[in-house]
């Protein structure tokens, strides 16, 4: 029980002092945000600074914080580790700078951004990745709906028409002024998730003598590898992201960018929301792990075979909390997607209307950027209806695309703290970020066995390229920016 409660300290003391010290380095000004400069009706209108924080904790987190936690209590304590590191040094000041920048160039993607400070080549790669990434996204949070709702009616209704349903009104989320589905929804929704994971929590607190919470001490190993699966140096990284760090996030937070009213509001906005939703985490990998008794052989191998998706979470919900928990874990487990996907489909629309310099004010200009955007999540969900049973695969998919962009996202941030920062160091605070998530992602391409080159590398392998070719992109940024700064101080002097 003191781990738990230790690691929430941490993330709420976390939030108290680094946030504040990210906001520094940012250098907060009075410069107006897009929605008081060039609000235009559809994308860029001002919200209230706490409908704005939900509305950006229900874009970023969904059943993220859920599915990926309880995913990741197979790996045991560690996890916590993870958690409360990833968030505070890591994920939430992922999340805040990306949308910071984004609000002092007009809103602009990260594709935007990476082509302004780093390069064209930078930009054309992060429009592919972005794009790719949100179509998995939303795929993946259209299909655990659709198949829980059918499992719900007993096939009275099967997967694919609640699927149809989901989609349009994925489609209607898109195409429509910000406020008038998702503004006005989204609080409402954001509640939910954090009544219901606090209910979970509260299920295992009173009942400790049948599910005690698993410690730190006395556990640190890591409990996936010792069943015989894969480390936790990368696969818990990128298993739990959403609540650590999630690249999906800086796909997200443009679109609140677009709605803060003060540079000041973005503290609590994008590095609070991403730091409540590593509560979120902390509870669902806590709960998971008590719950499933993940410290005995028995218990690793259950949730190894459920998994974590919305079953695990009904089977969680209903047996704690009886008729009231069964409601809560079927409304947040069919809601809570679906408010990720349709947030997904709208940032693809955003950047694909930048890559293509496209104006989006017209509905009619919307509804075309989103139409082949939508073409491949209908094939993507044709697919995972084909071939039933690959959620998992799906969401390996995801996974790795999601962490790439996180690293690449990180980057972004370091080059544009280097060339615009107020702080001559002021970069360390997303270069060593960057490093690691780098790190993460090469490791995870090479030694992942299922999607990747681990069919074919062996992992002590992987990790080791993992290491190089990080080590050779901290040498080339070092030597970039002393580069930068001699050519600079030559122009200066020019002049």
């Amino acid at each position: 029980m003191w781990t738990f409660f230790i690691s929430l300290v941490l993330l709420v003391v976390g939030y108290l002092f680094y946030s504040r010290v990210s906001e520094k380095v940012f250098a907060i000004d009075g410069r107006k945000t897009p929605a008081i400069s060039s609000p235009d009706g559809v994308d860029k209108m001002p919200m209230s600074k706490t409908k704005a924080f939900l509305v950006e904790l229900l874009n970023i987190a969904g059943t993220g914080p859920i599915f990926g936690a309880i995913s990741g209590a197979l790996f045991g304590p560690i996890a916590f580790i993870w958690i409360v590191a990833g968030c505070i040094l890591g994920g939430a000041v992922h999340d805040y700078f990306s949308g910071m920048i984004s609000s002092r160039h007009d809103g602009a993607s990260i594709a935007i951004l990476s082509g302004k400070y780093i390069g064209k080549f930078a930009k054309g790669f992060m429009t592919i990745s972005s794009l790719i990434l949100l179509a998995l996204v939303t795929a993946v949070f259209v299909v655990s709906p659709s198949t829980l709702l059918s499992d719900l009616t007993n096939g009275v209704m099967p997967a694919w028409a609640w699927l149809i349903i989901i989609l349009f009104y994925y489609l209607l989320a898109t195409i429509l002024p910000i406020d008038k589905i998702i503004g006005k929804l989204y609080p409402i929704f954001g509640i939910i998730l954090i009544v219901m994971a606090l209910l979970s929590i509260g299920g295992v607190l009173f009942h400790q003598d049948k599910y005690p919470l698993i410690e730190l001490i006395g556990n640190l190993r890591d409990f996936s590898l010792q069943n015989g699966s894969l480390p936790w140096w990368p696969f818990m990284l990128t298993t739990i992201a959403c609540g650590a760090v999630s690249g999906f996030h800086a796909t997200q937070t443009p679109m609140i960018a677009k709605c803060i009213k003060s540079e000041k509001e973005g503290r609590q906005v994008f590095y609070g929301a991403m730091v409540a939703e590593g509560v979120i985490a902390l509870i669902w990998c806590a709960v998971a792990m008590a719950f499933f008794k993940v410290n005995t052989q028995e218990g690793w191998q259950e949730l190894d075979a459920i998994g974590g998706n919305s079953s695990s979470v009904y089977k969680i919900c209903s047996t704690l909390l009886g008729p009231v928990g069964s409601v809560f874990a079927i409304v947040g487990v069919i809601i809570c997607p679906i408010t990720s996907g349709d947030t997904a489909l709208r940032g693809a629309r955003l950047i694909l209307g930048e890559a293509l310099n496209f104006d989006q004010k017209k509905i009619r200009n919307r509804l075309i950027l989103t139409t082949p955007m939508f073409i491949l999540v209908v094939l993507i969900c044709i697919w995972n209806l084909l071939n039933p049973g690959n959620f998992d695969l799906l969401w390996r998919w995801f996974a790795c695309s999601n962490q790439v962009l996180a690293a690449l996202s990180l980057w972004v941030s370091t080059f544009y703290l280097f060339k615009e920062g107020k702080y001559k160091f002021g970069y360390l605070f997303t270069f060593i970020p960057a490093l690691i998530m780098s790190m993460v992602v090469i490791t995870y391409i090479c030694g992942e066995p299922r999607i990747s080159l681990g069919r074919w590398i062996p992992m002590n392998v992987s990790y080791i390229i993992g290491g190089a070719i990080t080590f050779a992109l901290m040498v080339s940024f070092l030597v970039y920016t002393f580069i930068y700064k001699k050519k600079r101080k030559k122009n200066l002097e020019i002049e």
